[in-house]
């Protein structure tokens, strides 16, 4: 097999900027030259707006803000102000998930997908389950859940799956968090003016309210959204922009919250639906996804992919998009103005993401079937309104294997390795596969799209070094639909490995790139991190496993970033996290005194992603070669 080179994506978003130049529309590739150079105060992080007093930037001639802070509480506030952004946003998230199972009952239209799933997070949480209905225990557990969000005392439930070495490092260190929103409210209060300006309390803060998006609201929206939808196992799928369809009516979901993309999927299932369509000129209704929603139906429905966050603007460029609804998160406001270029029908869903030029339909549980229809309806009744001369849908599209669960992948790896004892349910094969220097060891690739690099560059190539070096790869959000728009996620990709990882995927007959969600779902990571820990009696610094987050953008890339250092996971970031004017605020994220002291892990920055590459392969050998392997 070949996989889609750059170059042929390049041109293919030539020729949709093209069409989008012929009717007047704008991009984000015009934007970022409108925004070049970007703030070099902003980019160290060395301005202070967080009182009217400025805002302040620090330079030689002014090294303290009015009220006399220095460089170094300055970042330290930044970049716990941006980690409370990402974690309160992720923990909503979870949040709405929870209200959903809430509101999930026999007749639908939200039902219990994986009762084994919630009877065993029930028993975790040492809820009663014998005899119970499933619903009440639903209903039970969700409201446990929402609880986490704002308990007086005690720390999150989550934490118990991590390792004992694990949790205690977090109480030493003073970072396990608490009640989920309480961890964002002490960041908000601690960047206010007037507290907080110590760098080492800062970057605790930050890990700790890191720690409440990944073992706290982060896990709600996985786990939950798992026993409401089903637990992902590996599905069969197709990637690019080539999955939009000439003759269908085409509804792109976008977002992050399947609550929505789930309703919109099971009722464009509805003969009635499928009539309206072929009424208006359509064959049928053709369902694809744009970043983490795309995720979440791709890995439990089959869904298509028709790009990651960078591609959002290109999927309404084609002039074959009737409806792109959106949920919440890295949703770009210049798809209002843009689809008014088309005849596209821009719809907006939720109150936390209000956008102009948007058609806002509130969608919540008590509605959804109602709403789903309606939307439905509106693409299939706006098919006729195309403009054929605009229609331009890119012929790329690749093969891909999605959907590898924490239980999907210890299922698949069992047969990997031949064993004495029954290793079923454990991660034992994945062990011994990296013992045995079969597989050198793992990366867990995530994060966003940024325009500041080449989009999705970093990723690819990242993937193929690693893979060739026989380091097996696990992705999430807009990182897994990189792997999977060049081709990556076909299990024909086993042809790039070294010699031990393509026969481990021969015979567990996966890809070499795992893909294991969207972004809450790098909570699955932690977990799969936590059960290596536990099976091999390491400690999960030890294992030969880094993070990696080569082209990250967002808030909730920093909280994630925080979570997964904070877990005892060295993590690489190919774009600089705005830390740079402060050496102190350096040292404590990048060196040997503050993160990896507390908790066995820290932060690497290096934006060639060659010598990116390089480095982390050297990490994982250097953790072998401690443990004698």
């Amino acid at each position: 097999m070949e996989l889609i080179s750059f170059e042929t994506m390049d041109a293919a978003t030539e020729q949709l900027l093209e069409t989008g130049r012929k009717v007047g529309a704008d991009s984000w590739q015009q934007r970022v030259k409108n925004q070049t150079p970007h703030c070099g105060f902003g980019e160290k992080g060395i301005c202070c707006k967080f009182c009217s007093m400025g805002p302040c930037r620090i330079t030689p001639k002014a090294p303290r803000g009015i009220c006399g802070c220095d460089v170094h509480g300055i970042v330290g506030r930044n970049f716990l102000n941006f980690t409370a952004g990402g974690s309160a946003t992720h923990s909503d998230h979870g949040r709405s998930i929870c209200h959903t199972l809430y509101q999930a009952k026999k007749e639908g239209p939200y039902t219990v997908k994986d009762p084994d799933k919630l009877i065993r997070i029930a028993k975790e949480w040492g809820v009663e389950t014998e005899g119970k209905d499933i619903y009440d225990l639903a209903h039970e557990v969700a409201e446990l859940a929402l609880l986490e969000y704002g308990k007086p005392f005690g720390v999150q439930r989550w934490l118990s799956r991590a390792p004992e070495h694990t949790q205690k490092l977090w109480h030493d260190a003073e970072v396990e968090p608490r009640a989920i929103d309480r961890e964002v409210a002490t960041a908000l209060h601690m960047t206010h003016m007037g507290c907080s300006s110590l760098p080492e309390a800062l970057v605790k803060q930050s890990m700790r309210c890191g720690l409440s998006d990944g073992w706290g609201g982060s896990m709600c929206g996985t786990e939950f959204s798992d026993v409401l939808f089903g637990t992902p196992k590996p599905v069969d799928t197709t990637a690019n922009l080539g999955v939009m369809e000439k003759d269908m009516v085409n509804i792109v979901v976008h977002g992050h919250d399947p609550s929505l993309s789930e309703m919109i999927v099971f009722y464009a299932k509805d003969p009635e639906m499928a009539a309206l369509a072929k009424a208006n000129g359509a064959k049928g209704i053709n369902i694809c996804g744009v970043c983490c929603t795309s995720n979440e139906v791709a890995m439990r429905q089959g869904i298509p992919m028709a790009g990651n966050f960078l591609q959002q603007e290109n999927v309404v460029l084609t002039g074959a998009c009737e409806v792109i609804v959106v949920d919440v998160q890295c949703i770009f406001p210049a798809l209002g103005p843009l689809s008014k270029c088309f005849h596209t029908k821009f719809v907006t869903t939720s109150e936390i993401a209000r956008m102009p030029d948007s058609e806002f339909i509130h969608f919540s549980p008590e509605n959804a079937t109602e709403n789903a229809k309606a939307i439905i309806r509106m693409a299939c009744e706006n098919y006729k309104n195309r403009k054929p001369e605009l229609v331009n849908i890119p012929q790329l599209k690749s093969k891909a294997t999605v959907g590898y669960s924490t239980e999907a992948i210890v299922k698949v790896l069992d047969g990997v390795t031949n064993s004495h004892v029954d290793v079923t349910g454990t991660t034992k094969p994945l062990l011994d596969c990296i013992t045995s220097g079969v597989i050198r060891g793992a990366v867990a690739m995530v994060g966003c799209n940024n325009p500041k690099v080449r989009p999705d560059h970093g990723h690819v190539e990242l993937m193929k070094k690693l893979i060739a070096n026989d380091i097996i790869v696990i992705v999430s959000g807009c990182s897994a639909q990189a792997a999977a728009r060049v081709g990556l996620m076909d299990k024909e990709a086993k042809q790039f490995c070294g010699e031990g990882l393509k026969r481990v995927c021969e015979l567990a007959d996966i890809p070499p790139i795992l893909h294991m969600g969207s972004c809450v779902d790098i909570s699955r990571m932690m977990v799969l991190a936590s059960d290596l820990a536990k099976d091999s009696g390491l400690n999960i610094s030890q294992l030969p496993l880094v993070g990696c987050a080569p082209e990250w953008m967002s808030e909730k890339a920093v909280s994630i970033g925080n979570y997964v250092v904070a877990t005892g996971i060295d993590t690489f970031l190919g774009v600089d996290p705005q830390v740079g004017g402060s050496s102190e605020m350096t040292e404590l994220l990048c060196g040997e005194s503050g993160t990896k002291k507390w908790l066995e892990a820290n932060y690497t920055v290096e934006k060639d992603i060659d010598k990116l590459g390089d480095a982390m392969i050297a990490r994982i050998e250097e953790k072998r070669a401690a443990l004698g392997i």
